[in-house]
């Protein structure tokens, strides 16, 4: 008996500086770079909003947050991605609704679990999306439009970036509340739907505000709704879905931080407070004002809500809308 006991205590011995081991791995956290997966190509909304976050939060890290663009799939590449990276706080990623809202309301088969595979970190903001024409359109206002089109079903299209995705989501669920039919045209990303929108090939799209501002600015696309709370001081003169009416309609897309399940608490604390303090800055709260974001720092806990609401909302529209995808 004495000598089992002896050899326990020399095993507890032994383990006892590997026990110790993960509380000191996250005091000196972090001790190298942090990687931050964009479930999207470069230059998109998603991958803007996220440069402007890792560069002001590396300062206050203490080690830099590194860019990986993982594009593909609507966001459900990137997304598994993240979901399936090590704990550990060196791999974090963006959430956004479209891959923790709309891909699983409409992907039978998603590879990541949008809830039980993440720890929610932070949101940061919210970006307006703008519902554009070709100039060639002959409707200045959404009524207009609205007018042209609701006793000709099928006759104006609209591109989006696939079948299922936001932008699809969201112009079926106009749709649906203005009483028109438009045809779709899914392409393979924002790039080639944007790209035939602004060649006239498809009547309108839907799209972030800072993708599409450009556009409008230059005068290749006419703005005529903005889906978002209030009118953006970008586009002071179009008005938002709710002041024509479609008060059903007033969320704009949001870009939040998340890490894989199972990220101990004191890293996600300390990436919360980098992450605030960053948006805190006035260098970051300047360059979110020029793409007409809004902030939307919170708590993991409010974040995590905000992602269960996303996901209820895109769950009833895929099934008024009939979108499901394998």
């Amino acid at each position: 008996m004495k000598n089992t006991r002896r050899l326990m205590m020399l095993a507890l011995a032994a383990a006892s500086p590997l026990l110790s081991l993960p509380a000191a791995a996250q005091a000196q956290y972090p001790d190298r770079p942090v990687k931050l997966i964009v479930p999207f190509a470069a230059g998109g909304s998603t991958d803007i909003v996220a440069r402007l976050l890792a560069e002001k939060m590396g300062p206050f890290l203490g080690k830099a947050v590194v860019i990986d663009n993982r594009g593909g799939g609507g966001g459900t590449i990137g997304a598994d991605a993240i979901a399936k990276a090590a704990p550990d706080g060196y791999t974090i990623g963006m959430a956004t609704v479209s891959t923790h809202g709309s891909n699983p309301a409409v992907y039978s088969k998603l590879p990541y679990d949008a809830v039980k595979d993440f720890a929610p970190i932070t949101n940061v903001m919210s970006v307006p999306s703008v519902f554009v024409v070709h100039p060639s359109v002959p409707a200045k206002t959404m009524k207009e439009f609205i007018a042209l089109a609701k006793p000709a079903p099928g006759k104006y299209t609209f591109a989006s970036p696939g079948n299922g995705s936001l932008g699809h989501a969201n112009i079926e669920h106009f749709m649906s509340l203005a009483g028109i039919e438009l045809l779709h045209v899914p392409y393979k990303g924002a790039g080639p739907a944007t790209n035939d929108t602004l060649a006239g090939v498809v009547n309108a799209m839907t799209d972030n505000l800072p993708s599409a501002l450009p556009h409008v600015k230059a005068g290749k696309l006419r703005a005529l709704a903005l889906l978002a709370p209030q009118r953006s001081a970008l586009l002071p003169d179009v008005p938002t879905y709710a002041e024509l009416g479609v008060t059903e309609m007033k969320e704009g897309g949001w870009f939040g931080l998340v890490a894989p399940a199972g990220t101990p608490a004191a890293v996600i604390a300390k990436l919360h407070d980098a992450a605030h303090k960053a948006m805190a800055t006035p260098e970051f709260k300047q360059q979110m004002a020029a793409i007409g974001g809004v902030p939307m720092a919170n708590s993991p806990e409010q974040f995590a809500a905000q992602i269960r609401q996303a996901m209820d909302k895109y769950r009833g529209i895929a099934q008024r809308a009939s979108i499901k995808l394998d």
